[in-house]
């Protein structure tokens, strides 16, 4: 692999285990330590704040997996967190705009599933992964591409509830 392409590999690579590794260790448990992000509060309009599938355990699996990636990959523990946390937050600021749009959890929504939760990582730590815009770009778009496709493969494998 060329070193020009190695920065946009590991940006990918921490984006998707910040994005499924929750995913995944939510199947496992299921409802045991799923306490919700947002304490079961509703917002104004009445709708959940986030809804009950955005968990604190989630939260703590993306930040701790990115982390140990980050590790891994040469990065530092430090800077795999913040990709972790920042991935989550736009995951949950997805979620909340969701809710407000009327949209019951796990409903699909192109790009608003996809988009925040990759690119405002890959902003904040563009210069600790060694991005380019061109870069950020390119890794936003892969990463919704390989979203899209793998949700539908892994609902037909029954690793996930909805194709999408």
């Amino acid at each position: 692999m060329t070193e020009e392409f190695l920065p946009l590999v590991r940006a990918l690579v921490l984006v998707a285990v910040a994005n499924s590794v929750p995913m995944f260790v939510g199947r496992l448990f299921r409802d045991r330590l799923a306490a919700p992000l947002d304490f079961g509060l509703a917002f104004f309009d009445g709708r959940p704040l986030l809804g009950a599938s955005k968990t604190i355990r989630g939260l703590a699996v993306a930040l701790l997996s990115t982390a140990l990636a980050a590790s891994l990959l040469g990065l530092g523990w430090t800077v795999g967190a913040g990709i972790g946390a920042a991935a989550m937050a736009g995951d949950v600021a997805a979620s909340f705009t969701k809710r407000r749009l009327g949209l019951r959890p796990h409903a699909q929504a192109f790009g608003l599933d996809q988009v925040p939760e990759a690119l405002l990582p890959l902003l904040l730590y563009r210069g600790a992964l060694g991005l380019e815009p061109s870069g950020i770009l390119a890794v936003t778009a892969a990463f919704t591409v390989l979203e899209v496709v793998l949700s539908r493969i892994l609902y037909r494998l029954r690793l996930r509830d909805t194709p999408y």
